[in-house]
């Protein structure tokens, strides 16, 4: 990677991560907070932990047609102030109706596919699996962390505090953007050309539905299994909360470790897709260990590791995979709809996860996951390789030479 890319992966991942530290942090104590607010309920819970992903969903295509049309910094920084606005909504007193208020607004400022995009506008497609790799792993270090940090933070500042902390955060992403990331003149050289293509024609690629259907299962079940998590490591694996991160930790780090060279060795030889499925049969086979495994502590951290390894190398590759299909003129657009089926999935996971614990308990939140898992590598069986677009090139200019020699 150039200095350039080098730049914007770095800074563009580190914005990434504080927006998605907002979402993660709350993950591994609010469903025991929850507890202690007026009209508390299991399924408003769940409302909580997934509304973030509605609005989110609702605004992804907007934000990202806009930063086709306007540019990316400006979009990113509304964004940003969005979620800084509802970060602060949440920390109010009150009671869970006031959390889920804030969450709405914090999802509001859907500015994943306007990053995404840059990040894909700065990058050349040869170095963009790598470049989007270090946005997964800064997804995966703030879920790390979160889980690490969350149960301290709580004890030390509450709730309403940890909020707080995520609005400044936030306010702190805006000054990466306005002097750290490179400036959009910077990516001229790949700013799309012509005019955008329509959004139904986009929604209806086959190729990028195959990517949108697996983005929306995979943050479903990531949801709905953190539902049921923590609970299964104090009721099943007798660690409390506060030492939680002793399990999260070591397995987190471990899946960095591992998840580097399958996504190395496919972008050198060309098969994504071999790791894609292999990946979304690790996490289906993850899902269905914690219906047999989640009754003993060393077998909830053995099947973290392997969520953690499928999970990171599914967050690399797709969005990768992504913005090499989209046409240049809609990346935006295309990263839009992918960010609003991930987003939505977020929502439907944190519902499915509250109801399914609430009438058939934690099993069952597992047994849907592995299902979905088994569904999506299913629709993926029969996606084609992506061919880059230096070789497509490549392939036209030798059918013109050959067209014109046989003239």
């Amino acid at each position: 990677m150039s200095a350039l890319e080098l730049r914007a992966a770095l800074s563009l991942s580190s914005i990434f991560a504080l927006r998605m530290l907002g979402l993660f942090l709350i993950l591994p104590v609010f469903a025991v907070h929850a507890t202690t607010l007026p009209g508390h309920d299991v399924v408003l819970v769940g409302w909580a932990l997934g509304v973030y992903g509605l609005t989110q969903g609702l605004l992804q295509i907007p934000f990202g047609m806009a930063s086709d049309r306007f540019g990316r910094k400006p979009v990113i920084v509304f964004g940003l102030l969005l979620f800084a606005v509802g970060s602060f909504v949440a920390a109010l007193p009150g009671d869970i109706w006031t959390a889920i208020v804030g969450r709405a607004i914090q999802g509001a400022g859907a500015i994943s596919a306007a990053v995404t995009a840059f990040l894909s506008d700065l990058t050349d497609e040869r170095n963009r699996t790598k470049a989007m790799a270090m946005v997964g792993a800064s997804i995966g270090l703030m879920f790390a962390l979160s889980l690490v940090g969350a149960p301290v933070l709580y004890a030390a500042i509450g709730m309403a505090g940890m909020f707080h902390l995520t609005g400044v955060l936030a306010l702190a992403a805006i000054a990466v953007v306005l002097w750290v990331v490179p400036d959009a003149a910077h990516a001229a050289r790949a700013a799309p050309a012509g005019a955008p293509p329509r959004l139904a024609a986009i929604v209806a690629d086959p190729q990028l539905a195959r990517l949108n259907i697996g983005i929306f299962i995979l943050h479903m079940v990531q949801m709905a299994m953190f539902v049921v998590v923590p609970a299964i490591l104090v009721e099943h694996g007798g660690v409390p909360l506060a030492a939680h991160w002793k399990v999260y930790l070591p397995a987190v780090l471990a899946s960095f470790a591992v998840m580097m060279p399958p996504i190395i060795w496919a972008e050198r030889h060309g098969r994504l897709r071999v790791v894609l499925l292999g990946a979304v049969a690790l996490m289906g086979l993850v899902q269905a260990g914690f219906v047999a495994g989640m009754h003993s502590l060393a077998g909830i951290a053995v099947l973290l590791f392997g969520f953690f390894v499928a999970f990171n190398i599914l967050e690399a590759i797709l969005p990768s995979l992504v913005s090499r299909l989209a046409p240049a003129a809609g990346r935006g657009a295309a990263l839009g709809v992918y960010n609003t089926t991930q987003t939505l999935g977020l929502t439907a996971g944190g519902v499915c996860g509250g109801i399914l614990v609430k009438y058939s308990g934690h099993a069952a939140v597992f047994a849907f996951g592995a299902a979905m898992m088994f569904l999506w590598f299913i629709a993926a069986f029969s996606m084609r390789e992506p061919r880059s677009r230096a070789a497509a090139s490549a392939q036209s200019l030798k059918g013109e030479f050959h067209h014109g020699i046989s003239q």
